[in-house]
């Protein structure tokens, strides 16, 4: 808490009311307008733009510098440095793994690969044609059925437990669904392989074919990918996941909620949205018609994967994904790929064009996840899917960290516009 006040003054009032100030180690300060509600007002704030609804050592973001850090290392130094498991590791403790806590963190991973069987059953009740996020929602909330022996959310050491099972057990359930949604028998982790490679075996492998080789390559930007998504503050799917665990709810159903709001193409599903605008513009001749009717403000017509609502610059993770798109491109051989050319055409004019330049509208992560996924392979349904697994060790970390400390059921406020109290009317 800092020394300076705020002080707010309502016509009416006798007197301007005392807010104090909050300090944060970097970005703004928070104004604490809790005693506002003594004078009888709400504050207004539609999508909590400007509104911070709680305290957070996890992830910072500074969206006009282009800056995101977690536990205050830099994305792009964690993304060359470090990969997915040690990021989660990260996350959850605060601090990066020594090398023996590193082998123990991911032996320990490796020992929750596996689903109970009845799972299976589960899925079997699935229509065939089942969207994976559909089934991932209702199976990842279903697994609260199968652990009750460490569902206390009060027990520090029942919370860690159920942090490891749902970071092993998303990309066997994430692959499970995608198995389901095109009619294959489902794989079984290989515990000898890295957590991204048993993810892209769960998937690509069949019974048929065993002892597949994982690409490297390939492998590589799959655990990028995992690890660009790992946390994002407070998102819409985060602060989803923090309000349902405010009312107490286990872990698995809390995770299951943020799945559900990540669906939305709004959040989650900007990367199947890429493809699906690729898709529409169909052929490079194209091009130049679609973007003349993106700098239309009059035309519905929008450019997919440019510009952030956070990032006010160029996505940091963006910078990443770049280099690593180009790899995967290059190690294919799908630099002529028809659909694939479109996006290389659109991000050399996003990256040139004076328009797309002075609004900062630069390709984000989810334009390139998105083309590296098309070019692995992974179909547009599942992108959301891999997002939420990649995204679930953030949502544990946050889920764990309000529980850690004093916290009070959501309850947000609203502004009534409605009817005056009026009599039912006589008959």
């Amino acid at each position: 808490m800092s020394n300076k006040k705020a002080y707010l003054t309502i016509d009416g009032e006798d007197a301007p009311i005392e807010l104090n100030i909050k300090e944060s180690t970097l970005g703004q300060d928070v104004i604490d307008i809790s005693p506002v509600l003594g004078h009888n007002y709400f504050t207004y704030d539609p999508g909590y733009a400007t509104t911070a609804a709680t305290e957070s050592e996890i992830t910072y973001i500074d969206g006009t510098n282009g800056v995101l850090l977690h536990r205050g290392y830099p994305i792009e130094q964690l993304a060359e440095h470090s990969n997915y498991l040690e990021t989660c590791y990260l996350l959850l403790n605060g601090e990066l793994p020594t090398k023996a806590e590193s082998g123990e963190f991911e032996s320990i991973i490796r020992m929750h690969t596996m689903v109970n069987r009845s799972i299976e059953s589960f899925f079997s009740g699935f229509r065939y044609d089942a969207h994976p996020m559909a089934m991932l929602c209702g199976v990842v909330g279903a697994l609260s059925s199968f652990y009750h022996d460490s569902l206390d959310i009060n027990d520090p050491q029942h919370r860690m437990i159920t942090a490891h099972r749902l970071i092993a057990k998303m990309p066997t359930l994430a692959a499970m669904c995608h198995k389901h949604f095109i009619g294959q028998p489902y794989m079984y982790p290989d515990n000898s392989l890295s957590y991204a490679e048993n993810f892209l075996h769960m998937m690509f492998g069949t019974p048929c074919d065993r002892n597949t080789e994982i690409n490297p390559v390939l492998a590589k930007a799959m655990d990028l990918i995992f690890l660009l998504h790992a946390d994002h503050e407070q998102n819409a799917s985060t602060s989803t996941v923090r309000l349902a665990g405010s009312s107490g709810a286990n872990p698995f159903s809390c995770i299951s909620a943020g799945i559900a709001a990540l669906w939305g193409p709004a959040h989650g599903g900007a990367n199947q949205a890429v493809l699906e605008m690729l898709n529409q513009i169909g052929d490079e001749k194209n091009i130049d018609e679609y973007v003349k009717r993106a700098k239309d403000k009059d035309d519905p017509f929008r450019l997919m994967g440019f510009g952030h609502r956070v990032y006010k610059n160029f996505d940091p993770r963006a910078k990443v994904m770049k280099k690593t798109c180009d790899e995967v491109l290059g190690e294919l051989g799908l630099e002529n790929d028809p659909l694939l050319k479109i996006a290389k055409r659109l991000e050399q004019i996003a990256l040139e064009d004076e328009y797309f330049v002075e609004k900062k509208l630069y390709p984000n992560v989810d334009f390139y996840s998105g083309i590296i996924m098309k070019a692995i392979g992974i179909p547009t349904e599942m992108f959301t899917a891999i997002f939420a697994t990649g995204r679930t060790v953030g949502w544990i970390a946050q889920w764990n960290e309000m529980l850690s400390n004093p916290y009070r059921i959501g309850r947000p406020r609203q502004l009534y516009r409605g009817y005056e109290p009026r009599d039912y009317p006589a008959k």
